[in-house]
């Protein structure tokens, strides 16, 4: 690794970009003779081959994508420190994952106020569940992520950010909990596998005996709330979320007993490896407009 320099990763990194040597060194204004020699050289001192060749493209190998990974966050580093170190002032890009909810949510006024601190860096957000965001995160697609308890992501450093209260819906003529596990079975309404909030409703469909006659699963909670209002089945939410929904005055929300009712939502990030964009996020986090 101590071989490595930024215009060895700046090479590679253009390489892919373009999609062969000719394009790369246009865009580097070097000659394509140089681009092909560094990267021999480079490839040499791994003893890996980092691209191999197909047709007329250049595509990087599994090794040559684990370069990549690396590649951007180390130029997106260095830019951020001249930045930093010339203006006073962040650059570059911030890539986050969120649930859902969390974007719904408690991102807007966050990311509203990080802007008008950092104009420019640009935040790209990407949503799933707490499972596939901690995937992404070890894939490096993303440098931060914001996910639910319970959660197991070795390796990431992880401080919890907003505490959610959380309820059971129903269609509107479900009066009790009790009256539902009279019903007989119930279908669940959820996210895909991977979701912190579907494995709490499974765990409290398990606890109250509550027979199941099937899994819906949806991508947005829109579209999972107006399936409850219609008599569909059962979902559990965020209030946050249910709050700001149109469809939430056609359901019935329901208390969930103390051990399921909270939920805490966790900042997670690679330890030890935190630009300066996710700190500044971090340190706004911190801040008493946004803890609780």
């Amino acid at each position: 690794m101590r071989n490595f320099d930024l215009n060895d990763l700046a090479i590679v990194q253009a390489v892919v970009a373009h999609g062969g040597v000719a394009r790369a060194a246009q865009a580097l204004h070097r000659v394509p003779s140089n681009i092909t020699t560094r990267i021999k050289q480079l490839e040499a001192r791994m003893g890996l081959e980092l691209f191999m060749r197909r047709g007329r493209r250049l595509v990087p190998t599994e090794e040559g994508r684990l370069l990549i990974s690396y590649a951007e966050r180390l130029l997106r580093l260095a830019d951020e420190a001249e930045s930093a170190l010339r203006t006073g002032r962040l650059l570059g890009t911030l890539r986050i994952g969120s649930l859902e909810s969390t974007a719904g949510s408690r991102l807007p006024r966050l990311l509203a106020r990080y802007n008008q601190a950092n104009p420019a860096v640009r935040i790209e957000l990407v949503t799933g569940t707490t499972g596939a965001l901690i995937s992404r995160l070890a894939r490096h697609d993303v440098e931060a992520a914001f996910v639910s308890e319970p959660f197991h992501a070795p390796g990431a450093a992880a401080e919890p950010v907003f505490k959610e209260e959380l309820v059971l819906i129903t269609g509107p003529h479900i009066q009790s909990l009790s009256s539902l596990a009279k019903a007989g079975t119930v279908t669940l309404i959820a996210f895909a596998s991977g979701c912190s909030y579907r494995r709490l409703l499974e765990q409290w469909q398990s606890e109250h005996g509550v027979g199941v006659s099937g899994v819906l699963e949806f991508a947005s909670y829109p579209a999972i709330v107006a399936c409850v209002a219609a008599g569909t089945g059962v979902a559990i939410v965020p209030k946050s979320v249910l709050a700001g929904l149109h469809a939430a005055k056609s359901v019935q929300a329901h208390e969930l007993p103390a051990h399921l009712s909270f939920n805490r939502t966790h900042l997670i990030w690679h330890e030890g490896k935190e630009s300066l964009a996710l700190r500044s996020l971090r340190q706004l986090l911190a801040s008493p407009d946004f803890a609780e």
